[in-house]
């Protein structure tokens, strides 16, 4: 239970989004969107949770389970990880195997 926080996630252009979806933080709003390394910089190019509950492909905000923190994760059960994405979730101490 130490690892996972309720957060607030942001689905944009319709797109569900499964349990073990890497997610980004957004640093002027403090909410969750699909990480992307290629994206805006406004957090999101930065992995710094997992999400643990799938969300539908409706846009807007949606509460849900997240690893936030101390974890050891499954790295082939990831969707959308990357070796930076790797790197990142390291240094919230979420190690990817």
């Amino acid at each position: 239970q130490i690892s996972f926080e309720k957060v607030t996630v942001t689905v944009a252009g319709a797109v569900a989004l499964p349990s073990g979806t890497v997610l980004g933080k957004v640093t002027a709003s403090g909410k969750y969107v699909k990480y992307d390394e290629a994206g805006t910089d406004d957090g999101r190019r930065v992995a710094a949770a997992i999400l643990r509950t799938p969300l539908p492909g409706v846009n807007g905000d949606h509460q849900a389970a997240a690893v936030v923190r101390l974890a050891e994760v499954f790295g082939a059960m990831l969707t959308g990880i990357d070796a930076n994405g790797t790197a990142d979730l390291k240094a919230a101490n979420i190690i990817v195997r």
